[in-house]
């Protein structure tokens, strides 16, 4: 029986538009001989509108539930995650070649390792990329450095949350992504940093699209009072994890 990477992917109507370039860089991947991968895509939501854009793919599954934010689509999806490996992707993004692979290396060679990230290039509407400055070298990223570095840096991570390769278990453990309006894959991002190692690929693994109607870009993403409380949520949670000093893997 193959093992499996779990792509995660939670999606609504208006960027179901963007599913099969996100599948085409998924069909791109080649991983070693005994792996293969599942994509599981969660509409937050229940539309006529996002299953048209879905491919006729026994490696697809696709579900829907009422809305609830991209947080709490990708937690209810790893009620379909049977493999040992999750693998974030949004709608709108596309995995780079090799990505899977890379990540998948990486956590198998260590077990000391509970998580990868990647570089990430932001994809513009006219096709053209642009690369994030400040990208860390290359290796293992050590526990509560993430957190250093994005209390540092105006809440900017040093690795990008959108680039996430977990343990499934570990993933698990956390609660999966926190529930808060946005910013809820990096408080994920900082819980794991938290309590586990994890790595930095300097190869690119995703190409990170920037679109008019992406949740970012969305006044209400930048509301002061909003963010003010979300960062405050992200910070004690990654702290009071870190204080309970519960750690991956188990000493």
């Amino acid at each position: 029986m193959s093992r499996r990477v779990i792509i995660v992917t939670a999606v609504h109507a208006p960027s179901a538009r963007f599913l099969p370039e996100a599948y085409k860089s998924l069909c791109e991947q080649r991983l070693p001989d005994g792996w293969e991968w599942h994509w599981v895509v969660q509409e937050d939501g229940r539309t006529d509108e996002v299953l048209p854009y879905l491919p006729d793919d026994v490696r697809v599954t696709f579900r829907q539930g009422r809305p609830g934010g991209p947080g709490v689509a990708r937690t209810i999806a790893l009620a379909h995650a049977d493999g040992e490996y999750v693998r974030i992707l949004d709608a709108d993004d596309q995995l780079a070649p090799g990505a899977l692979a890379r990540d998948l290396a990486v956590l198998e060679a260590d077990r000391t390792i509970g998580w990868a990230t990647s570089r990430a290039l932001d994809l513009l509407p006219d096709g053209s990329t642009v690369g994030f400055p400040g990208d860390p070298d290359e290796g293992p990223v050590e526990r509560g450095a993430v957190l250093d570095h994005w209390k540092a840096n105006g809440f900017r991570a040093q690795v990008h949350p959108a680039t996430l390769f977990v343990r499934r278990g570990l993933l698990l453990a956390l609660g999966g992504w926190m529930a808060l309006p946005a910013s809820e894959d990096t408080g994920l991002l900082l819980a794991l940093n938290a309590v586990s190692r994890g790595w930095f690929s300097a190869e690119v693994g995703l190409l990170y699209r920037k679109w008019e109607g992406q949740a970012t870009g969305q006044a209400s993403h930048v509301d002061p009072v909003e963010r003010e409380a979300r960062m405050a949520v992200v910070e004690a949670r990654a702290r009071a994890l870190a204080e309970v000093d519960w750690r991956y893997p188990p000493a």
